[in-house]
């Protein structure tokens, strides 16, 4: 934990720059976006950011539309940021949202988010994902009986979107907020136990003191390394294990290797016939044991058949025999 207000901003100053690969503070014109909902976590995140390089940052704020107060709440926010002289953004989705909502938001959100970078000319998007989501992530994760990528949890940089406040916690975000005189708003979402991570979030609250958020973040990175090490293994095998025949068949050679890394290899013959598959867990864990048996399955629209040597290949058309 940073502690007080002035090793907050210390602590969060060096994420920045060690996600941006410079000093942020010497920027003269907004290179870094900022998605703020008006949240404890965003609001803190907008005010150490103007804190450390004002300059540097223009903020956006995504009304999904699927609230009343989601234009009370942005208006809020173009007024925090008017008042210090912050460029902000309102950004909406151009059809309603619909299926599950939490995920189909979620990528509606990003979306917006790159199309606003892209317009505005910004390198970063920075979003307040903190040290408590990270747990809860875990925890969501572990009970989900995900595998080591997934337990990597919330990674600190994915393409261009960074997330510099991983190392803070959430009652370290709202001292900020507090000691700025900024109030944030209240979404009723984080009080519906129908999510999943307001049910883990609640346990927490009553569970013993047992699980702590700089463990945890020890833990998330030894994870992530475990996985990356995997991924550098696979990528060696990948040309010896892996063959495209006519572009129209991919084989794997899986034999003598472990499950682990049999499984990654077969994602990549997955995606050197569909780059846009992605299939998930329980996905693949019936693959392989089909795949090892002999047999045969379809996943998306290839046609998988294990043997010596494991064959992806586009799956025929319905009522066609092979």
């Amino acid at each position: 934990m940073a502690g007080s207000s002035s090793e907050i901003l210390h602590s969060f100053t060096d994420a920045m720059g060690r996600l941006t690969g410079g000093n942020p503070a010497i920027l003269d014109s907004p290179q870094i976006g900022l998605a703020v909902s008006g949240g404890a976590d965003s609001l803190a995140l907008m005010l150490l950011a103007h804190a450390a390089f004002p300059k540097g940052i223009s903020v956006a704020t995504v009304d999904h539309g699927l609230r009343p107060e989601a234009a009370e709440e942005a208006d809020y926010v173009a007024r925090l940021c008017a008042e210090r002289g912050i460029p902000h953004d309102i950004l909406k989705p151009h059809s309603p949202i619909t299926g599950n909502l939490q995920s189909a938001a979620r990528a509606v959100r990003y979306r917006l988010l790159s199309d606003w970078a892209d317009a505005q000319g910004l390198r970063w998007i920075a979003t307040a994902h903190h040290a408590d989501d990270q747990l809860e992530t875990l925890l969501m994760r572990i009970a989900r009986g995900s595998g080591i990528a997934g337990l990597s949890a919330i990674r600190e940089s994915n393409g261009r979107v960074i997330r510099p406040l991983l190392a803070l916690t959430k009652a370290e975000l709202i001292t900020i907020c507090e000691d700025a005189g900024v109030a944030p708003c209240d979404d009723p979402s984080n009080a519906n136990t129908d999510f999943d991570r307001v049910q883990v979030r609640n346990w927490l609250k009553s569970a013993p003191p047992l699980l702590d958020t700089a463990r945890t973040s020890r833990t998330v990175t030894a994870l992530r390394e475990a996985h990356d090490a995997l991924e550098w293994m696979a990528a060696k095998l990948e040309p010896e294990r892996i063959a495209v025949v006519e572009s129209r068949v991919t084989t794997l050679d899986p034999a003598g290797l472990p499950p682990e890394l049999v499984r990654r290899l077969l994602i990549r013959a997955l995606h050197s016939q569909d780059p846009q598959l992605a299939p998930r867990g329980d996905a693949i864990d019936r693959a392989l044991e089909t795949l090892g048996a002999g047999g045969k399955l379809t996943i998306g629209n290839l046609l998988c058949t294990g043997g010596s040597l494991w064959r992806v290949e586009p799956a025929p058309p319905r009522g066609q025999n092979r």
